[in-house]
Parts: structure tokens; C-alpha cells; sequence
């Protein structure tokens, strides 16, 4: 009896421990094959970083290189321009102003473009001249163009007008202006083309 007893408690002792052992392989293989996940999920996320990452910089480096290459554009094309605009300034102010310190060429301009204008009886017309020279102008329009200035022919003067004329009708509905300025722009804009061509074309 005691022998049985004895067996009886071995084989229960034995395959407690081998269910035991089993148990212990199961939870060991388990652990195992979640921490083989883990690792693999791990290795993706850090290689999708990665990829994201590398993506990322190489996008950050094309638009910076891009805005470099725009910003250094921008310099290049606004330095052409300021260089094409003194070189053309220096072509254009002496002779503008030449021809407008010329005061009896001035006072020739003004009488034919006062004369042209009131050939067909409109005397609907105000000069505008420049505030400096005020009293040989107005001299000049007493004595040169008494018969239009008693037809109605007005002209007055402008402090901020340099040189030059402006003409239109009394009522102001628009201007011409004849100033050293507009020659001066107007030359500039005709010549900035052709010198950029000569400055800077191959």
C-alpha cells in the first residue's frame, strides 16, 4: 500500500512538473515570438522614421537650394538693373539738361506748342512753369504771346516743376507735361533695353 502510494505520488509529483516544464516552454516560446514582434514593428517604425526623415531633408535642401538660386537671381537681375540705369542716366542727364537750361530754345518750345494749340481759335489753354523762373517767363509770355493771353491763354507757375512746361485746358480734365523729368524718364525707358543688350547679352 505504501508503495502504491509512493508511485501514485511520484507520477503526480512527475507530470506536474512536466506540465510545469511545458507551461514554462509555452509562456518562454510566447514571450519570445511577442518580443521577435516587438523588435520586428520596432525595426519598421525606425526605418519609417528614418525614411520620412531622409525625405524630409532632401525636400528642405531642394527648397533652400531653390530659394537660393531665386534670391541670387533677384540680386543678379536688380543689380543689372541698377547698373543698365546709371549707365543710361549718365547718357541721357546731360544732354536733357542741356537742352533745358537752354532758355531761349525753352521759351521757342513753349511758343510753338502755344501757337499749335491755338491755331484753330481754342485759347482753352493753361501753361504751367517752373516757380524759379517766374519773372523771365513772365516777361517772356507778355511779350512773345500778348495776342493769346487777351484770347483767353492762362499760365501760372509750379514750385516743384524744375524745368520744363505743362499745358492743358484751364479746367484741369488733363495734363501734358514737358517737363526735364518725362524727357528724362522717357529717354531712360527707350535706352534701358539696348543698354541692358550691350551691358549684359552674350
Amino acid at each position: 500500500m505504501q508503495t502504491k502510494l509512493q508511485e501514485l505520488t511520484d507520477k503526480i509529483y512527475n507530470e506536474g512538473v512536466q506540465k510545469a516544464h511545458e507551461e514554462a516552454d509555452s509562456i518562454l516560446k510566447k514571450a519570445r515570438q511577442e518580443a521577435d514582434s516587438i523588435l520586428a514593428n520596432a525595426k519598421k517604425e525606425s526605418e519609417k522614421t528614418i525614411q520620412n526623415a531622409t525625405k524630409k531633408a532632401e525636400e528642405l535642401h531642394r527648397n533652400m537650394e531653390a530659394e537660393m538660386k531665386l534670391a541670387a537671381s533677384q540680386a543678379i537681375s536688380a543689380l543689372k538693373q541698377q547698373i543698365a540705369g546709371l549707365v543710361t542716366l549718365k547718357v541721357v542727364e546731360p544732354g536733357v539738361k542741356e537742352v533745358f537750361s537752354d532758355q531761349d530754345y525753352l521759351q521757342k518750345l513753349i511758343e510753338s506748342v502755344v501757337k499749335g494749340w491755338t491755331q484753330t481759335g481754342n485759347f482753352d489753354l493753361n501753361v504751367v512753369l517752373p516757380e524759379a523762373k517766374q519773372a523771365e517767363l513772365s516777361a517772356f509770355f507778355k511779350n512773345n504771346l500778348a495776342a493769346e493771353l487777351n484770347n483767353g491763354l492762362t499760365f501760372g507757375f509750379e514750385k516743384n516743376l524744375k524745368a520744363g512746361f505743362k499745358v492743358g485746358p484751364k479746367d484741369g480734365s488733363y495734363i501734358i507735361s514737358l517737363s526735364e523729368e518725362d524727357f528724362k524718364n522717357f529717354f531712360k525707358a527707350y535706352l534701358r533695353p539696348k543698354t541692358n543688350e550691350l551691358l549684359f547679352e552674350k
